[in-house]
């Protein structure tokens, strides 16, 4: 995959005289490479300088450009430090800004490449932090330091932070992650049953489409998926490995036995996959608008009612789920189900502890002050800190109740979910892409450090329909009745670099052309024509070198488990 899970990784950075930073940014930008950035000596006064600046952060992923101090969280990080930002966010073609970004040279002071990472470390967009982390993150230190060796680059050095790093660890209640998705309406209408394969799945949506076939005078959609934008056509492309039984481990699935990663693309899986999509697409079942959709036109047909089964990953639809849980209708809302291809294979949907050390946040060779920088993020990894960019203000927020756990009424939950609100409060804009600890972090008073997996929160937030579920299920939370993970300690393989230009990266690039060519014909096929175009798909993904690319992942699957990462 190349996203997946939304554990990701997290920065530090800090303060030191804007004279003599400048000296050291400018040294820096001339550069252009990964040579050592040394902070000079910092003075008394330069440790506690708080003298309003505003840096430049730009994000490779979505949202809406602000002004961080316009924000509550925001702002009171900048009382704390002086520090502003203005903070922008993807607009366009991912690769396209990239690469324009590094063909001018024109960096912003810090960066969150998400997918373009690679490139962005091998044209020497970042500083190293080794030495501005020994000077000034004693909390980067505390948070990251037993992770340092698993994101270091082949030199040595440390250029980015990662948004993974759990300080303990407790499971999500909920399906944040991969599963297939199910309209309540159809489980209700048939009693709850507890249905296990891709078959029966299917079976049960055509049995209540049948009965219904239309909402609101439009017809309803069996199943969608959203493929209609490239960087999101993973969301069809992965499906065949949690069918078989297997975690996101992105484009291979590796044996627990021999721990050998072998492609599942152009396998049986994958054809059983798009075959049985093919049989639901000739029974009018399928939304050929799944590979045309944005991702506004997607969620807006989730939200219509009409859609009665969709395969995704939670963090993907997390605007049309809050939307529908806003609008009151509980039958149109989604349940998860923990769908695989035979009755005796065991669901591996709910990842395991997992680290990524391939995303995360890095300061530009362009930064005006590193140092100031740095020390920023390091107060961001204080742990009161942590609590304001994930539950917001005491007693403003959320709540301590007598026993000392965190607690929220239903309105607050109501502005945690709302979109505008998030984004005035801040959360939108902090409680992810920063230095941060990872998801499934507890604090050290025992709290969830994630919201959404506060045993006490999610009680709050669960309507009658929810509860007929679980009950139904004999469950307490939706996470309950999907098999809890086996041990990976490779996991994600996704995660695993193969930097810009290598015969691995030229790999995944070709074979993902092949399937964006060939997939959309195979769901979309007469079924007579199936075979031959599966045929002539195979033919041209084992144009590319397969076994090459499966002996380069094993090979790290096994240095990971051995340590070496």
């Amino acid at each position: 995959m190349k996203m997946g899970n939304k554990k990701w990784l997290n920065a530090g950075l800090a303060a030191m005289t804007a004279s003599v930073m400048l000296v050291v940014g400018c040294s820096n930008g001339n550069t252009g490479s990964k040579e050592s950035n040394k902070p000079a000596e910092s003075t008394a006064a330069a440790e506690n300088d708080k003298t309003p600046v505003t840096f430049t952060y730009y994000s490779f992923g979505n949202n809406k450009d602000v002004l961080a101090s316009d924000t509550i969280i925001g702002k009171e990080l900048q009382k704390q430090t002086g520090v502003d930002w203005k903070m922008e966010f993807l607009v366009g073609d991912v690769k396209t800004k990239s690469g324009v970004m590094i063909a001018s040279g024109d960096y912003p002071d810090v960066i969150v490449p998400e997918g373009e990472i690679d490139k962005l470390l091998d044209a020497g967009a970042f500083i190293p932090l080794d030495d501005l982390i020994e000077q000034y993150g004693p909390n980067i230190k505390r948070v990251y330091g037993p992770y340092f060796d698993k994101f270091r680059q082949e030199d040595g050095k440390i250029y980015h932070l990662p948004f993974s790093a759990d300080q303990g660890y407790i499971g999500d209640p909920t399906i944040g992650q991969g599963a297939f998705w199910i309209q309540r309406s159809v489980l209700k209408e048939f009693g709850y049953p507890k249905i296990k394969t891709l078959d029966e799945y299917f079976d049960l949506i055509k049995k209540y489409q049948d009965k219904y076939p239309q909402v609101d005078g439009k017809d309803t959609i069996g199943f969608a998926t959203f493929a209609g934008v490239k960087d999101n056509f993973f969301t069809i492309t992965n499906t065949p490995m949690h069918l078989a039984g297997y975690p996101n481990d992105g484009g291979v699935m590796v044996d627990m036995t021999t721990h050998d990663a072998k492609v599942y693309a152009a396998s049986d899986y994958e054809k059983r996959w798009l075959q049985k999509l093919n049989e639901v697409n000739a029974a009018g079942m399928f939304d050929p608008e799944s590979f045309t959709a944005n991702k506004d036109q997607y969620l807006a047909k989730l939200t219509s009612g009409r859609v009665l089964g969709y395969f995704n990953y939670g963090w993907q639809v997390g605007d049309a789920t809050n939307n529908l849980k806003k609008a009151g209708i509980d039958e149109k809302r989604y349940a998860p189900l923990p769908i695989v291809f035979d009755a005796n294979t065991k669901d591996q949907y709910v990842d395991p502890p997992a680290f990524v050390n391939n995303r995360g946040i890095g300061i530009s060779v362009k930064a005006k002050d590193p140092v100031r920088i740095i020390k920023y993020f390091d107060n961001l990894l204080k742990e009161e800190n942590q609590i304001l960019v994930q539950w917001g203000i005491k007693d403003t927020h959320y709540s301590v109740d007598a026993d000392g756990r965190y607690v929220m009424t239903k309105e607050q939950i109501v502005d945690r979910n709302d979109n505008e609100k998030k984004r005035s409060i801040g959360w939108s804009y902090f409680e992810y892409s920063w230095p941060r600890y990872g998801n499934n972090s507890l604090l050290a008073d025992g709290n969830s450090y994630a919201v959404g997996n506060q045993p006490e929160i999610v009680a709050t937030e669960y309507t009658d329909g929810d509860k007929a579920i679980l009950d139904a299920y004999g469950a307490k939370t939706f996470s309950e009745y999907f098999a809890k993970p086996d041990e990976r300690p490779w996991f994600p393989a996704w995660s695993i670099n193969k930097g810009q230009g290598t015969p691995e990266q030229v790999f995944e690039q070709k074979t993902a052309d092949v399937q964006q060519k060939y997939i959309p014909k195979l769901v979309l096929a007469a079924p007579g024509d199936f075979e031959k175009i599966w045929n002539e798909y195979v033919a041209e993904y084992n144009k590319n070198d397969v076994k090459g690319y499966e002996a380069f992942i094993t090979k790290v699957v096994k240095d990971r488990i051995d340590g070496k990462w």
